[in-house]
């Protein structure tokens, strides 16, 4: 299975690749904007996608909205500072399957992904 970690931050792309190293990915993927994980999203087909929301170019409201339109199985969990309740809601109704704020513990990330892929 294929990860694909984005977020515009170098330092946190890096804390969530370390923590989810390759327990259950063969594969981790990496963005640093929305507009570059839709082309790496599309080209590589991960099937979970950690995903900032403020970005350049494109956020991570849009990215997800078109990561669900080109592949409606993706797994997609929110990653983001932001805590108001409006912009997580408009998150899971473009189709993201879960949200978890910054900061986070390596454990928080972990049994969130683990809630992500339980079904499969």
């Amino acid at each position: 299975m294929k990860i694909l970690i984005v977020d515009d931050s170098q330092v946190i792309r890096n804390r969530i690749q370390r923590a989810v190293g390759h327990r259950k990915f063969q594969q981790i993927l990496t963005a640093a904007n929305g507009r570059e994980a839709i082309e790496v999203f599309k080209r590589e087909r991960p099937r979970v996608v950690t995903l900032d929301i403020t970005m350049p170019e494109m956020d991570g409201i849009a990215a997800t909205a078109e990561m669900v339109r080109t592949d409606p199985g993706a797994l997609i969990l929110i990653v983001s500072a932001i805590s108001d309740k409006p912009t997580a809601i408009e998150a899971l109704k473009r189709g993201a399957h879960g949200f978890l704020l910054k900061p986070f513990t390596d454990q928080q990330l972990t049994d969130a992904l683990q809630m992500l892929i339980k079904g499969l």
